[in-house]
């Protein structure tokens, strides 16, 4: 008989994996319907197949809105029976964090990948018109591969998919489950990792996974053309959505990097971590695809690198997917998942396209447009089809390297990835990037089909050479020539595309309209180039280290000790133009964040207060920290955590209990004063002033009589430009005498009042004063890193503005799409 779980919810999860199995079902019948609806033998009058394929499409987007509705409606609820909603969230996080709860696991992210598809395809059943069938064909079997991976059905020893519905209980053996009332035992979930607890998990997956999405219609479109052998007729129309992609994708990626700035501790923007490499491998050869199908629209040549690149594009974007999620990465990338059994449904997915891209390339080669005549070496044709092999070199390169763990797993073989990524990378792609920024320079100075060579180079030259004056100018101001030479020449090659780009945009003005979306972008991608090389190139490290010690977190090894400061909390230090202290920490949430106060000294005058709280997360695997930044227009002061001792945040004042105390071994051998009203006794960090007796003292839970005797020494302890009030008890209580110390964690002390001492008269008593000081092992400290970026916002706004350009750019290439 089997067991009855109380408590469970499992209408929920019933519903949402009927609509699993219902949106898998529709996507392969919607594909079956939509292929015998392109077939050359289907009747030109009978739209049969072509409906039904259409009805299908549609039950799998109405199924795959009901698989939504019914997860969130777990996450929402707290239903922890289930196994995604334990292990991605807990009933502390707010309904926003559990929105973003929804893509925080691979299942989530496969449904929100399958989501944006089913949007495009219904955008292209309303648009596509004549290309529909094959087009159409082509994004339902991309539906059918998704939905195998949130299958979640085991047929045999074999899993298809890994579904978001599956029970706590069924995903995870032990004893507690054989319970009926095992419910009654899991009162919360896992939780969300707190470096996920950022604004940006909301909005970045959702925008990173409709640029993933969008790269299917540019590559559905190529099929089309091939399959149709309408092979110049697709190019027009792929244009505009091939732009959308780009504009999407990238947009993701760089949300990323601003994500990684903000909140991670990458000590920047980009780390050249495999899985952020992976994230631009479709990028680069989709953007490199964009410009060689408009040289074929505008002058019939490359044709087969226009379609060869379209294509790959998509595929590309699967095999990213196979990297991050596969755990092929698992030893290589912290921010690879982990396999859930997966591994060779995306090794299929990847494929499939892949096979598809074969064949159609192989089997219409004799039949494509290929033009026999050579392009002029003077013609933007040209130029264009080398930047777009330069940017797929440059791809190449990343996936080269990125895919030592494939390779090893492959071959068997134990090749090691580069000891340090971030130089290797750098110096490799910014050669690749010497000569795509030039490019997107000069090629604006050319015509197509053919250029007048003198009026060009003249022009060519006088802006290569006011752009070598300028590229001076800041190359001298910023210190930069410093770096690699590799490094200036791309700073040059950078200032170059936005001055050339300038003149056309100021051309486009003049009434050239066509030609602003290229400029503008092009514009946006050479601001990109110089705030990342001034940003990264030219970045300091303020927090320097001059004591010689060493003080860093195992987790933290790789860091540079001569990098990190340590600060005693309340005991400034100088750093840089600063005077820094820290603190004292604040629990908010499930974040613990720690309060740096940073003053710009000038002249003995404080120009400019601010403070900064970075987050740190400590688990038994170590310790993760994210930044704080502070935000100017021309640079960014960056602070994070590389050490600290301190566990969580201690109440300010805590009376002691009488006798010797059970954490007096957490101080230094106290120290006896015998002091009168308005003396003033010294100790390591400062001084303590005893201002007055208080003779009306209460004391909480303690009930005083008249026979009693109880007073309070009222302190005042200044340290580190501070003041702190305390006030220690003492007391007589029938023939007891007890005292009631005081802690003040914030300076370091614990003070007891444990004697009164009379004279012979009332103006000459004393009282004895017993002060215990935390040692300099045991106060509370941090170590951190601060990182000052100049010029980062040249890299935000460069990527703001090359995205305005591939938005006016698709507004013009729909201009094109109507006109044909």
């Amino acid at each position: 008989m089997d067991t009855v779980f109380k408590g469970e919810h499992l209408l929920q999860g019933q519903l949402g994996q009927f609509f699993v199995v219902l949106a898998f079902g529709a996507a392969l019948f919607s594909f079956i319907c939509y292929y015998f609806a392109t077939q050359e033998t289907a009747p030109k009058s009978d739209n049969s197949w072509l409906k039904l394929g259409r009805l299908g499409y549609r039950i799998n987007t109405v199924a795959i809105i009901g698989m939504g509705v019914c997860l969130f409606n777990i996450l929402y609820n707290h239903y922890f029976e289930y196994h995604y909603a334990w292990s991605y969230t807990s009933r502390e996080l707010p309904v926003y964090y559990l929105i973003s709860g929804f893509w925080n696991g691979q299942e989530g992210g496969f449904l929100l990948w399958i989501f944006w598809t089913a949007v495009l395809g219904n955008i292209l059943i309303w648009k596509a018109r004549s290309w529909e069938k094959p087009v159409m064909t082509t994004m339902a079997l991309t539906q059918v591969v998704l939905g195998t991976m949130v299958l979640g059905i085991q047929i045999g020893s074999m899993h298809i998919g890994s579904s978001p519905f599956l029970l706590l209980r069924n995903a995870i053996e032990g004893p507690i489950f054989q319970n009926p009332n095992y419910l009654d035992f899991i009162k919360d979930g896992k939780g969300m990792n707190p470096s996920l607890q950022n604004y940006w998990m909301i909005i970045h997956p959702p925008v990173l996974f409709l640029g993933t999405a969008s790269l299917v219609v540019p590559f559905a479109y190529a099929v089309a053309g091939l399959w149709q052998r309408r092979y110049k007729d697709w190019v027009t129309v792929a244009i505009p959505y091939a732009l959308f992609a780009c504009m999407v994708l990238g947009t993701g990626v760089i949300m990323g990097s601003f994500w990684a700035y903000e909140s991670l501790n990458f000590g920047g923007f980009w780390a050249w971590d495999p899985v952020e490499n992976a994230s631009i491998f479709a990028w680069l050869v989709l953007v490199g695809a964009v410009h060689v199908l408009i040289v074929f629209k505008n002058t019939g040549h490359s044709y087969f690198t226009a379609t060869f690149l379209t294509l790959l594009s998509f595929v590309l974007i699967w095999y990213s997917s196979f990297l991050a999620r596969s755990g092929v990465l698992g030893e290589s990338s912290v921010h690879a998942f982990t396999d859930l059994g997966l591994f060779w449904q995306l090794v299929i997915g990847v494929l499939i396209f892949l096979a598809i891209t074969i064949y159609l390339l192989v089997s219409r080669w004799k039949e494509m447009p290929i033009t026999k005549k050579d392009e002029e070496t003077y013609s933007r044709e040209f130029w264009m089809f080398v930047g777009a092999v330069f940017l797929g070199l440059s791809c190449f390169h990343l996936v080269i390297v990125t895919s030592v763990p494939v390779w090893n797993l492959m071959f068997g073989t134990k090749l090691a990835p580069p000891t340090d990524p971030v130089k290797h990378y750098n110096v490799i792609q910014a050669s690749f990037a010497v000569v795509v920024a030039l490019l997107s320079g000069f090629t604006q100075f050319l015509k197509y089909k053919k250029t007048d060579v003198t009026r060009f180079f003249i022009t060519t030259l006088i802006y290569l050479v006011f752009a070598a004056l300028i590229s001076a100018l800041i190359i001298y101001a910023t210190g930069f020539y410093k770096l690699h030479f590799v490094f200036i020449v791309v700073m040059i090659c950078s200032v170059y595309t936005i001055v050339a780009n300038g003149k056309i945009l100021a051309d486009a003005v003049k009434g050239k309209y066509k030609l602003a979306g290229s400029a503008v972008g092009h514009i946006g991608f050479g601001m990109l180039l110089v705030g990342a090389l001034l940003s990264a190139g030219t970045k300091s490290v303020i927090s320097e280290n001059l004591t010689g010690e060493e003080h860093i977190a195992e987790s933290y090894k790789e860091e540079n000790p001569k990098e990190n400061v340590l600060l005693y909390k309340n005991s400034p230090i100088k750093m840089g133009e600063y005077m820094v202290t820290f603190t004292g920490d604040t629990i908010e949430g499930a974040q613990h964040l720690f309060n740096v106060d940073y003053k710009r000294v000038k002249d003995g005058k404080v120009t400019e207060e601010f403070t900064l709280r970075p987050n740190v997360i400590q688990s038994q695997g170590g310790m993760s920290s994210s930044p704080d930044t502070k935000h100017y227009l021309f640079h960014d002061m960056y602070t994070h955590i590389t050490m600290t001792n301190v566990i969580s945040t201690a109440p300010k004042e805590e009376e002691a209990s009488h006798g010797e105390e059970s954490d007096d071994k957490k101080y230094d051998a106290p120290v006896a004063h015998e002091i009168a009203v308005g003396d003033t006794m010294t100790y390591r960090d400062g001084i303590i002033i005893l201002k007055g007796l208080n003779k009306d003292v209460k004391l909480q839970n303690i009930p005083i009589t008249d026979k009693d005797i109880a007073v309070g020494a009222q302190l005042e302890v200044i340290t580190q430009g501070k003041t702190y009030k305390s006030e220690p008890v003492y007391m007589i209580k029938g023939r007891a005498v007890f005292d009631f110390g005081k802690k003040l964690d914030d300076a370091g002390l614990k003070l007891r009042f444990t004697k009164i001492i009379p004279g012979k008269t009332m103006a000459d008593g004393k009282v004895e004063i017993m002060v215990y000081q935390q040692p300099e092992s045991k106060k509370q400290f941090i170590v951190m890193k601060a990182i000052e970026f100049p010029y980062i916002n040249f890299l935000w706004a460069g990527t703001i503005i090359m995205i305005i350009g591939f938005f006016m750019s698709i507004l013009r290439r729909n201009k094109d799409v109507k006109v044909a």
